[in-house]
């Protein structure tokens, strides 16, 4: 009798194994032959899982986003304010293994947003949710007398949402601009004019 394979679980191989691929070597390397040796499995079994490369793509980008989101609840759980803001950036800009591999992936993944309205729509999804994030810590600062009354909530919540692409693209360049002490430099920066 055939062994039975658990539906998920192979998904979640395929997956792991096209981000190990992303991260590696980008998005160009990560041919079906590459994803089956990368996975274990034969060529035939990744289509019995997916419909199709795309998909295997879609999975993967959001299994990244889902990650990050689950590091930001428990890295800003019971913290408010410019402490639960600084706990969110850590979790989204490059500064560790993990961070670092995740720009990788990110911003491979960013060449194919053209021609994929579906990852559009994901990636401004993840957007606005980390805005309200953002403008929700802001606002919170304010409040506390941490910034502000006068604090541009949503101009600063703009710019930071910007800030964390950049510098995920300083981090695959190889810029020095993705040092821990420029990032820290920046995001104070950015702050400067409204603190108390």
């Amino acid at each position: 009798m055939p062994k039975r394979i658990d539906p998920d679980a192979r998904r979640a191989q395929i997956v792991d194994a096209y981000l190990r691929i992303v991260s590696r070597s980008g998005v160009a390397a990560a041919t079906s032959r590459a994803l089956a040796v990368e996975a274990g499995i034969a060529a035939g079994a990744l289509w019995h899982a997916f419909a199709g490369v795309d998909e295997v793509v879609r999975a993967a980008f959001e299994r990244v986003y889902e990650q990050t989101g689950i590091r930001i609840a428990a890295a800003t759980a019971g913290k408010r304010g410019l402490d639960a803001l600084t706990a969110m950036t850590d979790e989204i800009i490059p500064h560790d293994e993990a961070t670092r591999q995740e720009s990788v992936v990110v911003v491979s993944f960013w060449g194919l947003l053209p021609a994929h309205e579906e990852f559009r729509a994901y990636t401004r999804s993840v957007e606005q949710d980390w805005g309200r994030q953002v403008r929700r810590h802001l606002t919170e600062a304010v409040e506390d007398g941490i910034l502000t009354p006068d604090t541009p909530v949503a101009e600063l919540t703009d710019a930071l949402l910007s800030v964390f692409e950049v510098l995920q693209l300083r981090e695959v360049q190889g810029s020095p601009v993705a040092s821990p002490a420029r990032q820290s430099a920046l995001f104070e920066h950015l702050l400067a004019p409204w603190r108390l």
